[in-house]
């Protein structure tokens, strides 16, 4: 079982307490609990802080950060609260902590996680300075040990923003696995979700960060693909070459005066192609697979397209 501790901290006795990180916390949890389809993904524990009777203290944080990298198997932890940075380092502020200071280690943190046998260790949070993690601190270097992904808020000088009740970051981090992230297969890695924050962002707002040493892309999560796996192989079928002009013609064309039953089908296939950015028509009086098949024009594989032929015809899918 893949696991993941989700924190989220409103309630500070000694600092501004925040709004949004509860929410935040399980929203994440719920999306990482299961897969798309509704089977079970990562077995999440939630700690949040909401008043005085229901605090996060740093010595529980530690506690349940220790257990987590005890898995051998992909952990997640995700953090969303106060963060602080100053010459000693970053930290993550408990509920306990009147000074920044008090709060987890960053650099403890990073400890946890690289000396950890996991194979797949996924840190994400949502805090200031967040963007301190997987740095020495005396040089700035990047220290991450094999399996190790790190995406962040913010870089170390940066604030992380709330916007009507939820952090700006966690957000889009929702949205990318909710599927926003992911690619033909369904699947939803590390990288699509920061591509996904990346992109969402403008150069004024703050930057997410993305660091990470590893051999091959853990999937976070899979939704429902927009083309079916049984379709997209076919790819290689309908198409010999990855430069190959497809010939259309109105038999392709379920509402011309004769269709063929075999064009039709993979003409319905090729449309599904075209919505998802794998193939464009070629020649016709307007941009659009039905006015290619209807004025016998060409369709081709887009760059994208040619990806996916050579990932079919290598049997990598």
């Amino acid at each position: 079982m893949r696991k993941a501790l989700v924190v989220g901290i409103n309630y500070y006795k000694d600092q501004n307490s925040l709004y949004g990180c509860v929410n935040d916390a399980y929203a994440v949890k719920t999306v990482l609990e299961r897969h798309g389809d509704g089977t079970i993904n990562f077995d999440v524990k939630l700690l949040t802080a909401t008043g005085e009777d229901n605090l996060v203290k740093k010595s529980v944080l530690k506690k349940q950060i220790t257990e987590l990298f005890k898995s051998e198997d992909e952990v997640v932890f995700y953090f969303s609260g106060h963060g602080h940075i100053e010459g000693t380092g970053g930290y993550l502020i408990t509920s306990d902590c009147k000074e920044g200071d008090e709060g987890m280690p960053i650099q403890e943190l990073m400890k946890i996680a690289n000396e950890s046998k996991a194979k797949n260790k996924i840190i994400i949070l949502d805090s200031c300075h967040s963007g301190y993690a997987g740095l020495d601190y005396q040089s700035d270097n990047s220290l991450l040990s094999k399996g190790t992904t790190i995406l962040t808020a913010s870089s170390k000088d940066q604030y992380a923003t709330e916007k009507n009740g939820s952090g700006v970051f966690t957000s889009l981090l929702v949205d990318a696995l909710n599927g926003g992230a992911a690619n033909l297969m369904g699947k939803i890695t590390p990288g699509s979700v920061y591509a996904h924050i990346d992109q969402s962002l403008g150069p004024w707002q703050q930057r997410p960060l993305f660091k990470t040493n590893i051999e091959n892309f853990v999937s976070l999560r899979t939704v429902q693909p927009p083309v079916v796996l049984s379709d997209l192989i076919q790819i290689t079928s309908l198409f010999e070459e990855k430069g190959t002009e497809l010939q259309l013609n109105p038999s392709f064309e379920l509402e011309s005066e004769s269709p063929n039953t075999e064009n039709t089908r993979k003409f319905t296939i090729l449309q599904k192609y075209e919505g998802v950015g794998l193939v464009i028509p070629v020649g016709a009086s307007k941009e659009h697979m039905y006015h290619a098949a209807m004025e016998s024009k060409y369709c081709v594989l887009t760059l994208l397209g040619q990806h996916y032929w050579s990932l079919v015809k290598n049997k990598r899918i």
